[in-house]
């Protein structure tokens, strides 16, 4: 159970808002070191605990030596942010009379975890479309409706956007059976003498993918009732 504490180092951080780079490592090191532990643990053996994370984060990043990409991509989003690509998103939605937040996040909810069940993970993300795109245009969609948007609202608006993609993604790239996580799952029942199939595992994460759906949209239709509830009274009592 000592391994555990890696998640307590996870959520600790994020109550107090660490870096989140620093919190991920701290949580790596807590619990590799909780699994080497044992009461009779010397300094030698929690030394070598050490050396074999941190050589574990050294593997990992240069097996992910396409990371380098993702600068170059957020440099052209930069450039196209510049470029007015935010100013033209929410002008775009703002002419479709039928689009409200809801249903714009709906959509983009839909394609995202119909793209992650093929193995299409990288179609989305919160760099690539929810910041330069989608947030922006669930933003039109309000302002085209009720005007200028109060920051909380706005704000609601933009982590709904990013909530979308999140459960989008989590919940649909388990019916993959190619994808990573799968394999991890399958990997860890295997260690514990546990064999399944991974075409199995799939099949028992289509249910899950439908009722995250099912949920999220309930929850896009119950954001758009407030937002109209909230923001209409706004616009009533402005001089």
């Amino acid at each position: 159970m000592l391994v555990l504490l890696g998640i307590g180092v996870v959520v600790f951080g994020f109550i107090v808002r660490a870096n989140p780079l620093l919190v991920v490592m701290a949580a790596a090191l807590t619990t590799g070191l909780a699994a080497a532990w044992t009461p009779e643990a010397d300094l030698t053996i929690m030394g070598a605990a050490t050396r074999d994370t941190l050589a574990s984060f050294g593997k990992a990043f240069n097996d992910a030596r396409y990371i380098s990409l993702t600068w170059i991509l957020l440099a052209a989003i930069g450039l196209l942010e510049r470029a007015g690509l935010q100013e033209r998103a929410r002008i775009t939605i703002a002419n479709v009379k039928a689009a409200t937040v809801g249903r714009l996040l709906w959509v983009y909810f839909v394609i995202r975890q119909a793209a992650a069940a093929l193995g299409l993970t990288s179609l989305g993300g919160h760099a690539q479309m929810v910041r330069p795109l989608v947030a922006p245009m669930a933003e039109g969609a309000a302002e085209a409706k009720y005007g200028a948007l109060p920051d909380k609202q706005r704000f609601l608006i933009r982590s709904h956007a990013a909530a979308a993609d999140n459960i989008g993604l989590f919940f649909g790239e388990d019916i993959f059976i190619a994808i990573a996580s799968i394999l991890l799952i399958k990997g860890f029942l295997e260690a514990n003498g546990i064999f399944v199939e991974p075409l199995e595992l799939s099949v028992w994460a289509i249910p899950t993918a439908i009722a995250a759906l099912v949920i999220h949209s309930v929850r896009l239709w119950l954001l758009d009732r407030h937002l109209k509830r909230a923001l209409s009274v706004k616009a009533e009592t402005a001089p």
